[in-house]
C-alpha cells in the first residue's frame, strides 16, 4: 500500500502530506538494488541532495558537535563541582572570565572536553543496552506495517512492536537494578516480589546494578558512543555505495556530503532496519529511562531529598516517549526516515546528540537541584502534559483522516483537503506512475502546516523551565532553544520537499494554510 503520509518526529520532526490513495503495489518482495543503475536524483526522494549542510548555522553546529557533546557531558558531571566552572552563571561569570583570558579559556575548555574519555564500564553499559534492545526488536511480536512508497517504488516493512518494547524494556531496567527484587532489602521497591525471586533462585544469576547507573557512567558511555558513532557512519557510507539494500541510494559525488547526509535511505543488515533500531530502539529508549535514573541519583546524592523539578521533568518526558512508541509507525513516515538518509546527521545524532542534549536539562539537576516547590513543579508538569496531549491529538486527527481516506469529520465538520498528484519513476525501466495524496487543511492542520510543533515546543520549554533557569542559568534552556531552531529549519525543508513533489497542488494547499508553525505569526 502507498501510505505516503509524512509524519511528525519526536524530539524534532516534520509532518507534511496527509492521507493518500492506496494503489496496489508489490510490497511483499522489494527488488534488490542495483547500484550501477541507481540514479542519484531519483534516490533522493523528492529533496535536494543533502541535509542540514545547506543551513550554515546548523552545519557549523554539526562540525563541532562531537566535541560539544563531550563538553555538555563534562558540564553535568561530578568533577564540575570541584573546579572554577560556574555553569549556573554562564553569562555573568563564565563568559567575562573567558574573554578576559582567552588563551586560558581555550586551554581549559579543551582540557575539559578531552577529559571525557571512554572506559570499559561505559562501553559495557552501551553494548548491553543495545543488546537488550536488539533481542526485544527480534522477538517481540507485532503487526506488519508498511511505510510510504519512495520515488523509486520501494515500500519499507516494519514489525509494529514499539509499545511492547517500551514497557518490556522499562520493566527489565527496573528488575535488573538495586530497586528491583534482587537488590538490598532496604532498597527494594517491591519486597514481596523480592522474596519470590529469592526463593526461585533468580537472584543467584546476576548482580543488580545501581538504578542511577545512567548518570554514573554517562561521561564514559557518551565518549564511547561518540567514537562508535563516527565509525558506524563510515560503515553506513561504504554500505550504501557498495551494498545498498534498496535503490534509494547512491553518491552525491562528494565524500563529505555522502558521509554527513548518507548514501542510503533504508539500510538493513540481516533484516534489521538500522535506522529504526538506532533512532527509536536505542535513542528514544535511552532518553526515556535516563530521567528517572538521574532522578534517583539526585535523590541519593542529596540525602534522600526529592527534587520535584527533576521528578516531574522525568515523569513528563517518560510519558511523552510512551506516546512516541504508541505513534512509532507515524515516525516511520517522518522526514528522519523517508527523506534523511542514514548518515552522520541522523545516525550519529541519535547515538550521541540525543543522549547529550535531550537529557541535558535533567542531567544538570543532579548536581544543581532545581529548588522548585512541589506546587510550582506540578504546574509546569501540567503545562508540559498539555503540550504532549495536544501534540498527540494533532497526530491522531490526521491518522484518522488518512485511515478513512478523508471520509470522516474533523472538529465536527467535513474536512477540507487538497487532492494532490505526484509521480514515481522506476529507475530501472523508466516507467512513470501517477499517484495521489490528500493534504488535510482542517482542524489543527488548517491552523498551521506544522501546528504540532508548537505543542512539542510547549513541552520542551516546560521541561527546561523545570530545571529552573532563574537559579541554574540559561544553559538548561539549551535543548529547547536547539529544538526551536531545528523545527524551524525542518519546516522550511519540508516545504521545499512538498513543492518539489506536489508542485501546483502544494501551492494551493499553502494558500489554504499559509502559516508554518504558529497561526498568525509564522
Amino acid at each position: 500500500q502507498n501510505r505516503y503520509n509524512l509524519r511528525k518526529r519526536t524530539g524534532g520532526a516534520v509532518d507534511s502530506d496527509a492521507a493518500p490513495s492506496e494503489p496496489v503495489i508489490d510490497a511483499a518482495s522489494p527488488k534488490k538494488a542495483d547500484s550501477s543503475s541507481t540514479d542519484y536524483k531519483s534516490g533522493t526522494n523528492w529533496v535536494h541532495a543533502g541535509g542540514i549542510e545547506a543551513n550554515p548555522y546548523l552545519f557549523v553546529l554539526l562540525v563541532v558537535s562531537p566535541f560539544l557533546s563531550l563538553l555538555l557531558a563534562y558540564a553535568t558531571g561530578g568533577d564540575i563541582i570541584n573546579n572554577d566552572w560556574r555553569v549556573t552563571y554562564p553569562l555573568t561569570e563564565m563568559l567575562p572570565a573567558c574573554t578576559s583570558d582567552v588563551s586560558a579559556c581555550v586551554s581549559n575548555t579543551l582540557s575539559a572536553g578531552m577529559s571525557v574519555v571512554p572506559t570499559m564500564e561505559g562501553a559495557k553499559f552501551v553494548l548491553t543496552f543495545m543488546t537488550v534492545a536488539l533481542v526485544l526488536e527480534r522477538f517481540l511480536p507485532g503487526k506488519i506495517e508498511v511505510g510510504p512508497e519512495t520515488a523509486t517504488g520501494h515500500v519499507p516493512r516494519y514489525v509494529d512492536n514499539g509499545v511492547a518494547h517500551c514497557f518490556v524494556y522499562s520493566v527489565l531496567f527496573f528488575l535488573g537494578s538495586n530497586l528491583g527484587p534482587c537488590g538490598e532489602s532496604s532498597e527494594q521497591l517491591l519486597p514481596v516480589l523480592g522474596d519470590v525471586f529469592e526463593k526461585v533462585g533468580v537472584c543467584d544469576l546476576y548482580t543488580p546494578y545501581n538504578f542511577g547507573i545512567m548518570y554514573d557512567v554517562f561521561e564514559s558511555s557518551l565518549s564511547f558512543l561518540n567514537i562508535f558513532g563516527i565509525f558506524f557512519c563510515m560503515f553506513l557510507t561504504f554500505k550504501g555505495l557498495c551494498f545498498p539494500s534498496t535503490q534509494d541510494s547512491g553518491s552525491s559525488g562528494s565524500w563529505v556530503k555522502d558521509y554527513l547526509w548518507g548514501t542510503e535511505l533504508y539500510p538493513r543488515v540481516f533484516g534489521l532496519d538500522l535506522k529504526r533500531f538506532i533512532n527509536c530502539r536505542f535513542s528514544m529508549t535511552y532518553w526515556q529511562l535516563a530521567g528517572f535514573s538521574f532522578c534517583y541519583r539526585s535523590y541519593v546524592l542529596h540525602g534522600n531529598v526529592m527534587d520535584w523539578g527533576l521528578f516531574f521533568s522525568a515523569l513528563s518526558q517518560y510519558l511523552y516517549l510512551v506516546k512516541f512508541f504508541f505513534w512509532e509507525m507515524g515516525y516511520m513516515r517522518s522526514i528522519d526516515i523517508i527523506v534523511d538518509r542514514a548518515g552522520y546527521e541522523i545516525q550519529w545524532g541519535c547515538l550521541v546528540w540525543v543522549p547529550a542534549v535531550y537529557t541535558f536539562h535533567s542531567r544538570f539537576l543532579v548536581q544543581h537541584p532545581s529548588g522548585l516547590s512541589y506546587a510550582a513543579a506540578l504546574a509546569l508538569f501540567v503545562l508540559s502534559m498539555a503540550g504532549v496531549a495536544l501534540n498527540y491529538a494533532a497526530d491522531r486527527e490526521r491518522d484518522v483522516f488518512r485511515a478513512t481516506k478523508g471520509q470522516c469529520k474533523v472538529w465536527g465538520s467535513k474536512p477540507r483537503y487538497i487532492t494532490a498528484k505526484y509521480t514515481i519513476v522506476d529507475p530501472k525501466t523508466g516507467k512513470a506512475t501517477q499517484k495521489t495524496s490528500l493534504l488535510l487543511a482542517s482542524g489543527f492542520w488548517g491552523m498551521a502546516r506544522h501546528f504540532q510543533y508548537f505543542f512539542e515546543l510547549t513541552a520542551a520549554y516546560s521541561w527546561c523551565f523545570l530545571a529552573n533557569p532563574m537559579e541554574n542559568g540559561v544553559l538548561v534552556m539549551f535543548y529547547a532553544l536547539f529544538l526551536t531552531g531545528l523545527l524551524v529549519d525542518r519546516s522550511k525543508r519540508d516545504t521545499e520537499k512538498c513543492q518539489l513533489k506536489y508542485g501546483k497542488y502544494y501551492d494551493e494547499y499553502c494558500e489554504l494554510v499559509p502559516y508554518k508553525i504558529v497561526p498568525g505569526i509564522y
